[in-house]
């Protein structure tokens, strides 16, 4: 029997999960989902970084691990597939500035819809349909003007009235970070068109250098440019396990929660560990 769960993943600082190199103006822009462009999180990167809590510190998995996750070596004799099924992870919430309350979270009816779909919520996305390009629905005061208007980096929405606090309360029991309960005042649903837009346009693009020890000054042919996406992004994954005689399926998910309390539920995901990238707060729900 199988069994899910959502795994939140709440950025603190910026997270880079590269897509390889570009021909572009980004030399090494963030993994994307090729129809909408939204970025993700591979449900492989996902696995290896939650299997790494059960490293034996010899760099090989403990017998738990082997049975959460499958073998280190898929060669060996009894290798077989791991109990546990992750789920590549999606932005659901954006951070982008708003000229009141500093900034916003964004989402749109294709994010939501999704999360009512994998997680079993009921958000009522219907009544969200219909938002045209140029107008958004708001939870709060915190992040409209005088006159009903909304401004996200240089555009210009008109509020649509939308009843949101039923959805920002579900969406802030995603997260047990502090910042991510001020998205039941902050958060604003575009449409899919300009969630999409400002999820491609508004991540931070960063120049990269690597100094020569000789000469002090940067090395030939390594200057690039890094896009990652901004810390206080909301992504989410779905988390799955099968039942085994080794385990229940409720028991997997409630060993690899336990795992991740143990961890302070903190987890460090993508590239440039060592200058501080990708430190996110996960939750299991």
């Amino acid at each position: 029997m199988m069994e899910k769960q959502i795994f939140a993943i709440f950025t603190r600082t910026p997270l880079h999960v590269g897509a390889g190199n570009s021909v572009g103006a980004i030399d090494s822009p963030v993994m994307r989902e090729r129809h909408t462009r939204i970025p993700i999180i591979p449900g492989s990167s996902l696995k290896g970084v939650l299997a790494d809590l059960w490293n034996d510190g010899n760099f090989r998995r403990t017998d738990e691990g082997k049975k959460l996750f499958g073998e280190d070596d898929p060669r060996a004799p009894e290798a077989k597939a791991g109990q546990l099924l992750v789920g590549e992870a999606r932005v659901l919430a954006f951070p982008v500035r708003s000229a009141k309350g500093s900034f916003a979270w964004i989402t749109c009816p294709l994010a939501l819809r999704r999360l009512e779909r994998d997680g079993g919520f009921e958000l009522d996305v219907d009544s969200l349909d219909g938002l045209k390009e140029d107008q958004c629905a708001a939870v709060s005061d915190e992040v409209i003007l005088g006159g009903g208007t909304v401004v996200l980096e240089e555009y210009q929405f008109a509020v649509q009235k939308k009843e949101l606090s039923a959805i920002a309360e579900t969406l802030a029991k995603l997260g047990a970070d502090p910042v991510w309960q001020e998205v039941k005042t902050r958060l604003v649903v575009v449409s899919d068109e300009m969630f999409s837009y400002f999820v491609e346009q508004a991540c931070e693009v960063v120049t990269r250098i690597r100094v020569d020890d000789e000469t002090g000054t940067v090395a030939s042919g390594a200057l690039f440019n890094q896009e990652q996406v901004p810390s206080e992004t909301m992504f989410y994954a779905v988390l799955g396990a099968e039942g085994r005689k080794e385990f229940s399926a409720s028991d997997a998910l409630s060993r690899v929660r336990e795992k991740l309390e143990s961890a302070g539920n903190v987890l460090q995901i993508g590239g440039d560990e060592t200058i501080g990238l990708g430190y996110c707060t996960v939750t299991l729900n």
